[in-house]
């Protein structure tokens, strides 16, 4: 009777001790601050507790045995080949003990993968190795990317408490709002990670997966990029600051609002001239930030990996192309586009930088307007702003001059008017089915393959197949319907303000006849131009 009552102890200490002692392990799951991490770590704690206590049973019985029925003490085994009974009892104990363990982990995993009923959508992009945050129909879009101090990296400064988990534009979310969260990657798998909030998704490249969070708990969280991507993996942090709902939608007006005033800022950039000294000066603050991390701070690169700047031919050949490399990146290789992440004056001067850096001393300098005529091919004349500020020193009167300014304008006006005129009645021009059908590809690949695929096959659950689709089957009207205004509460965007009529009709001729689809819709831009009129 004494052993039995010492089996008890063991088996209820099994299931007491780990509950009491479970928030003071270091290495125990963390609660997190949302709803559904406060489920996983529960369902671990279960988990736990029913392994802890088939093990001390199990052990138990093992070293009940060994002691009270060892040979020294006479003991003779049994003489049986099979009991019924007990195997009745050890197949159906474990079968009720898996169906135990099934039952809440169902009910979690359910809950985890049901990102439904969204008050806000963000897209995370993955890249090498940066994470990019685009908030849907609210045109706010950023990157983020480690902030740690590379002397800190180096170890020739202090640590801090966020070593390495720091960024400069954190993620921003509001509180008690359902977070939908599309994953994706520009170039190998990312994993996104947020251990407060028990979310983890792969970001492939090619694909979209989802997770969602709703965090009732303002603050600061931090996790990583829990992927094995490449040289930087580990200096790939995620930061997420929750915010409460009025502070966030404030957050978001003065996202928009900054938005429009680099927007305006880039354009005022243009017709700036730096020199040298703050060329380099803000060239190598961008070279540190952005290109460090593949072809080193010495500018050395790795070889066979990230090619050295010093005197290689991209440096010594023509700046156009070192310009073009830096906008546009290079395909099949690591080096990514930068025409999204820098503006044409950190460009300008990250070349300047690179070309005169390491004992390359070019001594060419690229202004903002090099960097704007290279990829917009605009002239590089400013025509009505120069005109207005030269001098007239044949003018006779003051107001002869205002005159002449004046009629200067009102012509420029009118050529400009003209102009747009020109080119909306060229864009709304009809063309043939193949011209319709070319261009249509290009915009589904550029705008629409990220969600549907290169083959029209969607995903599952996410994102539908336009392949014989309902959308595809039915009228022409309702298919440029959801194109051009979007689909209200689905992940389908309104392209109307992000596409010419032109390009949303070649890419819905696109739909309706590519992949044996074959509708023989021809959709032209004045269809696009006057539907819903």
């Amino acid at each position: 009777m004494k052993q039995w009552l010492y089996c008890a102890l063991l088996g209820l200490l099994a299931v007491v001790a780990p509950r009491l002692v479970a928030s003071e392990m270091p290495l125990n799951m963390t609660q997190g601050v949302t709803n559904i991490s406060g489920q996983v770590y529960d369902l671990h704690m279960i988990i736990l507790y029913i392994c802890c206590a088939i093990g001390f049973l199990v052990f138990g019985v093992m070293i009940y045995s060994m002691i009270f029925h060892r040979k020294s003490k006479g003991v003779e085994p049994a003489k049986f080949h099979h009991s019924t009974k007990v195997e009745v009892i050890w197949t159906v104990i474990p079968f009720l003990i898996l169906i135990g363990m099934a039952i809440p982990a169902t009910k979690t995993l359910i809950a985890m993968e049901d990102p439904s009923n969204a008050d806000l959508t963000i897209k995370v992009t993955g890249s090498q190795w940066k994470w990019h945050y685009s908030y849907f129909n609210e045109d706010v879009e950023f990157f983020s990317v480690l902030s740690t101090p590379r002397d800190q990296i180096e170890g020739d400064a202090t640590k801090t408490d966020t070593y390495l988990l720091e960024v400069d534009k954190p993620l921003v979310i509001p509180t008690n709002r359902k977070v939908r969260f599309l994953m994706t990657s520009d170039d190998v798998i990312h994993s996104w990670w947020v251990p407060a909030f028990a979310v983890k998704k792969d970001a492939n490249p090619g694909f979209i997966n989802e997770a969602w969070t709703k965090v009732d708990k303002p603050g600061t969280y931090r996790g990583q990029c829990a992927e094995l991507c490449g040289k930087d993996h580990g200096f790939m942090p995620v930061v997420v600051e929750v915010l409460p709902e009025a502070e966030f939608d404030a957050w978001l007006a003065d996202q928009k609002q900054a938005a429009k005033q680099a927007e305006a800022d880039a354009a005022a950039s243009l017709n700036k001239t730096l020199s040298m000294e703050e060329l380099m000066a803000q060239g190598e603050q961008v070279y540190l930030a952005s290109c460090a991390a593949c072809h080193q701070p010495n500018g050395a690169g790795l070889p066979g990996v990230f090619p050295s700047l010093i005197g290689s031919p991209l440096i010594k050949g023509d700046v156009s192309d070192h310009i073009d490399i830096v906008v546009n990146g290079k395909p099949g290789t690591a080096m990514q586009a930068f025409n999204k992440q820098l503006s044409a004056t950190q460009i300008a001067a990250v070349v300047t930088y690179e070309r005169n850096a390491w004992g390359n001393n070019s001594g060419e300098s690229v202004q903002a307007i090099d960097v704007s005529n290279l990829t917009t091919g605009a002239a590089t004349s400013s025509s009505a702003e120069t005109e207005a500020t030269q001098a007239v020193p044949d003018a006779t009167s003051a107001v002869e001059t205002i005159e002449q300014a004046a009629e200067a304008v009102v012509s420029e006006v009118q050529e400009a008017a003209s102009e747009v005129a020109q080119a909306v009645e060229a864009d709304l021009s009809e063309l043939t089915h193949e011209q319709l059908m070319s261009e249509g590809e290009q915009v589904y690949m550029a705008s629409c393959v990220a969600c549907h695929q290169a083959n029209g096959a969607g995903l599952p659950g996410a994102f539908p197949s336009l392949i014989g689709s309902p959308i595809i089957k039915g009228d022409v009207s309702g298919h440029i319907e959801v194109v051009k205004n979007g689909a209200p509460g689905t992940a389908m965007q309104a392209f109307g303000a992000l596409l010419t009529p032109r390009q949303i009709a070649a890419v819905v001729t696109y739909e309706r006849n590519a992949w044996g689809n074959n509708s023989g819709d021809t959709v032209q831009a004045k269809d696009v131009d006057s539907h819903g009129q």
